[in-house]
């Protein structure tokens, strides 16, 4: 049986489409739809173009990388190849799913997000009498633009030096330029949550033994990070970032060691806190710095672009300076949602 995906010309423009991703153009040329019930069935149309032209990518029987250039057409798979796996790396290590109330896709380079600051007569749950006027919630722009960063890498390697690698053990390399770019995104995350993103809204900062946050400076107790998570009212603190010393410090006090919650620990490596909030350890987090928030009204992600590559550099070979790069931003949604701890 002859199938579709067989008989595709791919060539360089797939990549220029604007506003198209290179598998998106292909699927368009290829859909998914037209192999229900079939053995491709669960396939994608890359997937597809991989078995076309027989090239195996994981596994200790991998292909070589020089397999994707035998032909014109197979060359164009491989910059696409390169993304998804630096893609892969980047959401394997990234912790920002745990700490984002949403993603917006954005096409440029400045954005302009909304905000809605209530008062406190506008948090009240009131009741409305017959006839009465229904209480307000007033959304409106921000004042200033959210602006967005390119992070990236630069693959500097020859094609000589890389055509006889497996696929499998290039990959490897692969992911860990997108766990590079992935900690880039959460150092920016980080930053826009303790200054603000530039419409006044830096998160409000507590420091241990300020007559607020019971304790002597330099000691983090467990009452002083309950006293943190009363003030988080109306919101609730359900996440927790912190640097690598507050989380030694936390792992020392008896409330963190009851048995089920070591055992949980050691078994899966996700801490449970007994505030209930998850535990996220980051080395965006200076030094003695704990960072509460509640994770679905803190924090938008602006997404300018996936992980792009410079696709005519490596369908052409010239791998010797390839940028590998990604577009985000962050913006601050609810004020209250977030504050900073300092111990």
């Amino acid at each position: 049986m002859a199938y579709h995906y067989e008989n595709i010309r791919l060539e360089k423009g797939m990549y220029g489409r604007s506003g198209r991703t290179f598998s998106q153009t292909l699927e368009e040329l290829d859909p998914s739809e037209q192999y229900r019930g079939t053995p491709l069935e669960g396939m994608d149309a890359f997937q597809r173009q991989l078995k076309r032209f027989d090239i195996r990518v994981k596994g200790a029987g991998s292909d070589c990388v020089e397999k994707f250039f035998h032909t014109a057409d197979s060359s164009v798979l491989f910059p696409e190849f390169v993304s998804r796996v630096v893609r892969q790396g980047l959401e394997e290590e990234s912790i920002l799913p745990a700490i984002t109330a949403t993603v917006t896709r954005f096409d440029g380079m400045d954005y302009r997000s909304i905000t809605s600051v209530p008062t406190e007569s506008e948090k009240e749950l009131k009741r409305v009498e017959e006839g009465a006027q229904i209480p307000e919630t007033s959304v409106r722009t921000q004042e200033n633009l959210v602006r967005l960063h390119k992070r990236g890498r630069m693959l500097v390697a020859s094609y000589e030096a890389i055509r006889f690698q497996r696929l499998d053990l290039f990959s490897v390399t692969l992911r860990q330029i997108g766990a590079y770019i992935g900690r880039m995104h959460v150092q920016d995350a980080v930053d826009v949550i303790m200054k603000g993103d530039g419409n006044n809204n830096a998160a409000e900062t507590f420091t241990v033994g300020d007559g607020t946050i019971s304790g002597d400076a330099g000691t983090l107790t467990y009452e002083g990070l309950l006293d943190f998570w009363s003030q988080f009212d109306p919101y609730t603190m359900n996440t927790m970032l912190v640097s690598g010393d507050v989380m030694l410090a936390m792992l020392r006090m008896s409330e963190f060691q009851n048995p089920l919650t070591g055992l949980n620990f050691q078994g899966t490596g996700t801490l449970t806190t007994p505030l209930g909030a998850k535990l996220l350890r980051t080395t965006a987090c200076p030094t003695g710095t704990l960072i509460g928030l509640d994770k679905n009204y803190a924090l938008e992600q602006i997404c300018g672009s996936e992980v792009t590559v410079e696709y005519d550099k490596l369908i052409d070979r010239q791998l010797e300076r390839a940028a590998i790069t990604s577009i985000s931003g962050f913006a601050k949604l609810f004020d209250g949602a977030s504050k900073v701890l300092t111990v």
